[in-house]
């Protein structure tokens, strides 16, 4: 689970991917925020509870600074799937980021505000058809009350109901991203793209890690097709001939099976017959409870 958690993290942390979703999201396309004016921060913060001492931890978060001065703390959270308390999550993580500008240390600085947003990566429907996004639809909350209770709201962004325009402003591999996703909302297959992809193997993991899907990144060390991988395109062709190659060991695999429950013992003869090397028949033999030499 915790190479999960760092897998899905790792493109996004990277200054131009951050900086490109914030543009997109908040900006609308303007280059508002650049990659250089981001700063890590750690995403992880101790807090007490009754049980003793606990963390909360974000999935990536930066401070922005302009003239060396932090003028707000963003962070995403990355979600696949939807979470019915999520709003309470995001309150904790900006509740204790405003908490850490009351500490001595940081009183005396600029005060800044904390952004927060979820990237749902789901492609079946939209967040809000599953999960509440503000606190009155999380909790029930007594007219009396409500004025006494902000009404706290979360950002959301179906990444998979982005429209061609927005995707069309993204200048980082998140574009190759979020047209993956739309395409397979649309129509359940991803037909590739010949956008060059500059963080490939981050981009192949979060894929594998989002979709539950280990041939993106066994893609990036399949060596039996020349030359590297430039974009989505050639990862597609990657992986059709990994489907190819995958069918032709089952195949053998199934010929070296049927010669063994024949009686066959010759581990040679259903290694030529089979096309399967001599070891991988014995291996075979020895989880049927069989016997070769």
């Amino acid at each position: 689970m915790a190479e999960k958690d760092i897998a899905e993290k790792i493109l996004l942390s990277y200054p131009d991917v951050f900086a490109d979703i914030i543009n997109v999201l908040i900006f609308n396309g303007e280059q508002v925020v650049k990659p250089e004016d981001l700063e890590d921060m750690n995403t992880w913060e101790g807090y007490k509870a009754i049980e003793g001492l606990h963390y909360m931890e974000r999935d990536i978060a930066k401070w922005w600074r302009k003239s060396g001065i932090r003028i707000a703390c963003v962070g995403f959270e990355n979600m696949s799937g939807a979470d019915a308390r999520m709003v309470f999550r995001i309150y904790g993580y900006d509740g204790t980021e405003y908490r850490i500008q009351c500490t001595d240390e940081n009183r005396k600085k600029p005060a800044y505000p904390v952004i927060t947003l979820v990237l749902h990566f789901g492609t079946k429907k939209r967040w809000k058809e599953m999960a509440p996004t503000t606190l009155y639809e999380t909790v029930s909350v007594p007219e009396e009350l409500k004025k006494f209770v902000s009404n706290v709201k979360i950002n959301v962004f179906d990444i998979a109901w982005l429209t061609k325009k927005q995707v069309g402003m993204f200048k980082s591999d998140f574009k190759i991203v979020a047209d993956y996703f739309g395409q397979i909302r649309k129509t359940g297959q991803y037909k590739g793209s010949l956008d060059d992809i500059k963080h490939v193997y981050e981009v192949l993991e979060l894929l594998s890690v989002m979709e539950e899907d280990d041939r993106y990144k066994k893609a990036f060390y399949y060596n039996k097709v020349e030359g590297g991988i430039r974009n989505m395109c050639d990862v597609i062709d990657r992986l059709e001939k990994m489907g190819v190659e995958k069918g032709k060991e089952e195949r053998n695999v199934e010929v070296a099976t049927d010669l063994i429950k024949a009686g066959q013992e010759n581990a040679s003869f259903i290694s030529k017959i089979s096309k399967l090397s001599e070891d991988a028949v014995r291996k075979l033999a020895k989880t049927m409870g069989a016997v070769v030499s």
